[in-house]
């Protein structure tokens, strides 16, 4: 019987025969990519994300879920100088449909990833995070009572929480940044029953995300011309790609796929500066100076990650290349003004990052980028943030362990370690 999808080195083409692996086994800078059997999007019976299960490198639902959703705002279209706007919203605005508890557009990756670690190996994933990830995670893992370990900065606490009580986590806050936290993750996934749960490597991670653009070309009958998206890592623009190119190869939403608008927060914008000059390498000491002070300053920390996917093959380079896509730099007072402009228009309290992206939408339309007519999605990331508490009982995640990025593990994996043979 023919397997419902394979892997394959995207730099080198070669197959690879481990479902669970995250990188080339020949060494290759590159990303992996699922081939799915079905080139057609064959929609199941299921609520939320897993009605794309034929695109997902699962076999079975994991269920509870919810999705994205697509939508239009006459109102925030008219705004902005568009007539064809479509919002793509993954968070919780019940009048809307919109059921992920933890408000953000990660818990699109968290569900397919542990559904995919349980049936390739079972063992208990590392997840690094700047906060909402975690939160997704977090949140996933207390509705399915899947054990985790995540790893944050410390200042990102207070976003760890869930909808349910939460008994399988276990959760280390890093003092220093998302990057300290990478760090301290890579440690604790060598500690027998855990795996690192591979970010930008997973396929799970990105098939996840690539709903939003399924979602978005079954409620309209097409693509769209363009799609916009604040990114960090940059992995959900990567997603978006991947997620086209299958529909164009399907064959019923068009033959184009969209170009990408990815946005940074200013004054933390390596990716920007290295595409406007056509670099696929990110230089430091011209990209991204003084980063440690620069993350301080920006109103959507999440999207600040110092090692994103940009220069791996099948990473954010070749996705904004394959699609002709464009950069933006967002200030904080632009952030700031279009968060208003969704509250008002769209009626949901929307995440800094989702701000970020509209304001770059904003800079698109007004540059003329985008024209009056073109067909556009927005991908507002999270949101929703107030409505949940109103709603819904709201429980903090206390930190596991406390560790400086200058300490050794030892001390830490011991204790990890004993969790693991409470939960494993």
């Amino acid at each position: 019987m023919e397997p419902k999808y394979r892997l394959w080195c995207v730099g080198g083409g070669e197959l690879v025969g481990d479902a669970s692996s995250l990188s080339c086994p020949h060494a290759h800078d590159s990303l992996l990519r699922t081939e799915y059997a079905n080139r057609r999007l064959d929609l199941a019976p299921y609520p939320g994300i897993f009605r794309y299960l034929s695109w997902l490198p699962v076999n079975q639902p994991l269920i509870p879920s919810g999705g994205p959703i697509t939508f239009t705002s006459h109102e925030l279209s008219r705004e902005i100088g568009l007539s064809h706007l479509s919002i793509s919203f993954s968070g919780y605005f019940p009048e809307r449909g919109a059921d992920l508890t933890s408000c953000s557009f990660k818990e699109l990756e968290a569900l397919p990833t542990l559904q995919r670690f349980r049936e390739v190996g079972g063992k208990i994933p590392v997840v690094a995070s700047a906060g909402n990830t975690g939160r997704a995670f977090a949140e996933v893992s207390a509705r399915c009572k899947r054990p985790i370990v995540i790893v944050v900065p410390e200042k990102a606490l207070p976003r760890l929480w869930t909808t349910e009580p939460a008994h399988d986590i276990f959760l280390v806050a890093v003092c220093g940044d998302y990057n300290d936290a990478i760090a301290v993750s890579g440690a604790l996934a060598a500690v027998p029953g855990c795996v690192p749960e591979g970010g930008a490597k997973n396929v799970a991670r990105r098939d996840g995300m690539g709903t939003v653009v399924l979602d978005a070309a079954v409620t309209a009958g097409r693509m769209p011309d363009h799609y916009f998206q604040a990114v960090g890592s940059g992995t959900g623009g990567i997603a978006a790609w991947e997620a086209a190119t299958r529909l164009r190869h399907d064959g019923r939403y068009g033959s184009r796929p969209p170009r990408l608008h990815l946005a940074q927060n200013e004054p933390f914008t390596p990716m920007v500066s290295a595409w406007r000059n056509r670099r696929r390498e990110i230089l430091p000491s011209i990209d991204m100076p003084d980063a440690r002070e620069t993350v301080k300053r920006v109103m959507s920390d999440v999207l600040t990650n110092r090692s994103p996917p940009y220069g791996i093959r099948g990473g954010v380079y070749d996705a904004l290349q394959g699609t002709g896509g464009e950069m933006y730099a967002v200030s904080n007072a632009e952030g700031g003004e279009a968060m208003k402009l969704i509250l008002d228009t769209v009626g949901i309290d929307p995440d800094p990052a989702a701000a970020i992206a509209t304001a770059a939408l904003i800079q698109g339309v007004r540059g003329g980028i985008v024209g009056q007519a073109d067909h556009v999605l927005l991908n507002i990331t999270g949101g929703g943030y107030e409505r949940v508490r109103e709603d819904l009982e709201i429980h903090p995640i206390e930190a596991s362990a406390r560790v400086r990025p200058d300490d050794g593990p030892e001390k830490i994996m011991q204790l990890l370690e004993t969790w693991v043979k409470r939960h494993g």
